[in-house]
């Protein structure tokens, strides 16, 4: 979608807590309210809109749930990378505004894994090689 169609945030008023999260190509800017509806807007959708599978929707939902908070209006902007990594991306971002929100969070978000960035990326292809890895067949005659 181009930038032009793409559908505007959900306005929320007042203060917000901001973070970046960010997962294989995938990137994520997130800002938290603390108004107490328990919303979750992705690009301008709901989270069950944008992403249908469960696993997706758990991943996201996960830091809140950890930090046992539940009354946070959550809307985040995420661009590139499939699904898994926006919704990667997104629980990292969610994580690292609930620490700017609560520093006392970031021991527990931390040994859950949130504030970690996952560092694996794709393997660029090699010469000579069919793919990152995958070799030519040999043959010995």
């Amino acid at each position: 979608m181009a930038k032009a169609e793409r559908a505007p945030m959900a306005q929320v008023e007042g203060k917000y807590f901001y973070g970046v999260g960010r997962r294989k190509s995938a990137s994520a800017q997130v800002r938290v309210y603390a108004d107490g509806s328990d919303l979750i807007m992705v690009n301008g959708k709901t989270l069950e809109d944008y992403f249908p599978r469960a696993v997706d929707q758990r991943a996201v939902r996960s830091p809140l749930v950890a930090a046992g908070a539940a009354n946070y209006t959550v809307t985040c902007m995420v661009q590139g990378g499939g699904i898994t990594g926006q919704s990667g991306a997104i629980m990292q971002g969610i994580a690292r505004c609930l620490v700017n929100a609560d520093e006392d969070l970031r021991v527990t978000l931390r040994r859950g894994g949130y504030l970690t960035r996952d560092p694996r990326e794709k393997e660029r292809k090699k010469p000579g090689l069919k793919r990152a890895r995958k070799a030519p067949q040999y043959t010995k005659r």
